[in-house]
């Protein structure tokens, strides 16, 4: 019968010294839950999708006579969906009976670790589908003869004193090497700018609840 203000206010949030209303509280709970529930049904539908474009990339390569070039891209995104996959199933062991400040906590620190994990990995998948794309067209079968052979053939009839390396034009050697060196350098922000484009909203709400809640704890 003597409860103050003061103690209902105390009662209410992350821990027994936070003031903060259990109302206040309740609608913090389902936000974070809200937000990291929807990021988890996005994640989850890019995974299927990716898994879809890479069956679709591989039967088109063997349809239009480049099937190294889908084989790879292939098995590059499938151990791209495996790890992430794997990624996914730790996020699903996050407590939501935590209170909503560590819930938060928890999912961002999920998402820092996805985000590094796949920073890593961007370092190399571009340059694998790049060099996918260079060996399917080069290996094209072309009237009984790789494209790519034919292509350096009509080089040569025009540039005879091309410096070759295991029959390849050198300048095409430096120019697919440089390729792949700035598909590395740059992976990483690529990934991020495709990352920011498919959930950039949702990590702007995660960071604005995160910031309200622990103002809320000050």
């Amino acid at each position: 019968m003597e409860r103050s203000i003061e103690n209902i206010w105390k009662e209410g949030f992350l821990k027994s010294d936070a003031l903060v209303a259990p109302k206040v509280v309740d609608l913090y709970n389902k936000k974070s839950i809200h937000i990291i529930d929807k990021f988890k049904r996005m994640f989850r539908i890019n995974l299927i999708a990716i898994v879809v474009f890479s069956f679709v990339a591989l039967v088109m390569s063997f349809y239009i006579g480049i099937p190294i070039m889908g084989s790879i891209f292939f098995i590059t995104l499938t151990a791209l969906v495996i790890v992430n996959k794997k990624l996914l199933n730790g996020l699903e062991e996050i407590d939501k009976g935590e209170n909503s400040y560590e819930y938060l906590k928890d999912f961002n620190n999920w998402v820092d670790k996805q985000v590094s994990v796949n920073k890593r990995i961007s370092r190399f998948l571009y340059p694998v589908i790049f060099m996918s794309m260079v060996l399917g067209f080069y290996f094209k079968d072309a009237e009984g003869m790789y494209l790519g052979e034919r292509l350096i053939i009509h080089q040569l009839n025009h540039f005879p004193d091309m410096i070759l390396i295991f029959g390849i034009p050198l300048v095409g050697v430096i120019g697919v090497v440089v390729v792949i060196g700035l598909l590395a350098f740059f992976g990483t922000r690529i990934y991020e700018w495709d990352l920011n484009l498919v959930y950039g909203r949702i990590f702007k709400k995660l960071h604005e609840l995160l910031k309200d809640v622990e103002e809320l704890r000050d």
